[in-house]
């Protein structure tokens, strides 16, 4: 049978006040990445092939968040604006246009529920193939005090009682609508048209489509999935237990994959980082956004890494950071109190102590000594250095940018140098060393007095 296509709606339409912020609730993050882009991100891996959100007025930080993640993406989108917060149904209703044009299945989300699955996507989806025509993401909760009631007969849902609408005995219900849905495509449109706002807040619910279709003899059934899945975000607190949540999950896929987490509470990764069988990660590592590390591999304790590619064979930190626009080579070496900027490191380079490497290529076999720093930035723009294979840069030396460094250099310690240096040759660029015989035990035996004085005066 031919595969159903996919279309699915994410509504990000609410103000998020609990939140107490001026950032829109759906451009919050988690491993690395807002709200609404896990939402997207687990539509794309599901199939959808046509993806549209539903934001509020005056939110074109949503709208052109949304729309750069989907070219990453490389997903269609429409964004729709729902002007007059009347409901999560009316929210839907503004994507009438993708509903009229739809075939196959259905799916609306929300954008405050980071955790969903594309497995769950396909559970809801395979529900439709096995008949039903609406297919609700359910949960059995411990309290379900707040959320809406999914009332059934046999193994038909009849309705989703908010609980503000529901009686005493409904409340008692522990099956409890988790917000995912997905509807045949042939009856969406004209479903959700039918909502009316017969309720306690006067709003157009998403959920009443279910007794919108039982009047038709519609049928609806429950999938029943992990509650923590389709946790939403509406406080700062909830947030954090998202973000929690979502660690776990990627921590266990690490390790799952072949990584070794020495301390996994420890390490915190980004939704998109990759890592290579036999990665070794030690304790407080953070992954932001756009970290690749082929294995083997290691990356030492209290280390910082974004935006990086990285080799095999590459060992990292403790305490180094790596930040975006960095591609280490195989066999690099960046050790303690290292940083590495927008850098392009060959293989078997060396950086182990105290240095900061910007806007430079480092070319194969070359060693940074302790203390070295590219002096990249003038106060108004950045420039370039260029080190070329097999140099060896001594301890405390500063490389002004713009400069190119030849192949097979050997730079003293302690050398500044403003000058392009060629190939092969000895570069110094210090002060000539000189003595003044007697200076230095002066100043021991004028610092020695002046202990004293103040000793005795108890100072």
């Amino acid at each position: 049978m031919a595969s159903r296509e996919l279309t699915t709606i994410i509504l990000a339409a609410g103000e998020g006040t609990r939140m107490k912020s001026a950032r829109a609730k759906v451009l919050h993050e988690i491993a690395g990445a807002p709200l609404l882009a896990h939402v997207m991100e687990t539509a794309s891996a599901a199939g959808s092939s046509a993806l549209a959100v539903v934001i509020g007025p005056d939110r074109d930080d949503v709208a052109d968040m949304a729309r750069r993640f989907a070219g990453k993406l490389d997903i269609k989108l429409d964004v729709f604006i729902q002007t007059d917060r009347l409901g999560t149904a009316h929210a839907a209703l503004q994507a009438g246009a993708l509903l009229q044009a739809a075939s196959g299945d259905v799916m609306i989300a929300f954008g405050d529920t980071p955790l969903l699955t594309p497995a769950t996507f396909e559970a809801l989806r395979q529900s439709l193939r096995e008949g039903a025509d609406i297919a609700i993401a359910a949960f059995t909760a411990t309290d379900p005090s707040g959320y809406g009631r999914v009332l059934a007969q046999g193994d038909q849902v009849i309705a989703i009682r908010e609980e503000k609408d529901a009686s005493a005995e409904e409340r008692q219900i522990t099956l409890c609508n988790g917000g995912l849905m997905a509807i045949s495509a042939r009856h969406a449109l004209r479903l959700l048209k039918q909502v009316g706002n017969a309720n306690a807040k006067g709003e157009y619910y998403l959920t009443d489509i279910v007794e919108a279709a039982r009047t038709e003899g519609v049928i609806a059934r429950a999938v029943v999935v992990d509650e923590d899945e389709l946790r939403g975000v509406n406080t700062r607190a909830q947030l954090a237990d998202a973000e929690a949540l979502m660690q776990q999950r990627l921590r266990r896929e690490a390790m799952e994959a072949g990584v070794t987490l020495v301390a996994p509470d420890t390490v915190f990764f980004s939704h998109d980082t990759v890592l290579g069988n036999d990665v070794w990660i030690g304790p407080h590592v953070v992954f932001g956004p756009g970290v690749s590390m082929a294995g083997p591999g290691e990356i030492l304790g209290f280390s910082h890494l974004a935006g990086c590619r990285i080799a095999a064979g590459a060992r990292i930190g403790p305490f180094a950071r790596i930040r975006p626009q960095t591609v280490l080579g195989e066999n690099s070496h960046i050790g303690n109190f290292v940083e590495i900027n927008r850098s392009t490191l060959g293989a078997d380079v060396q950086a182990n102590h105290l240095a900061y490497v910007g806007d430079a290529e480092v070319g194969r076999g070359s060693n940074i000594g302790a203390g070295t720093i590219t002096c990249n930035f003038d106060g108004a723009d950045k420039h370039h250095t260029r080190i070329g294979r097999d140099v060896f840069v001594g301890s405390n030396s500063t490389l002004v940018a713009p400069i190119t460094i030849g192949d097979e250099v050997l730079i003293a310690a302690g050398s500044t140098l403003t000058k392009n240096v060629p190939d092969g040759a000895l570069a110094f660029g210090r002060a000539r060393q000189s003595e003044l015989d007697g200076k230095g035990r002066d100043r021991v035996i004028a610092n020695q007095a002046k202990r004293a004085a103040r000793k005795a005066r108890g100072a």
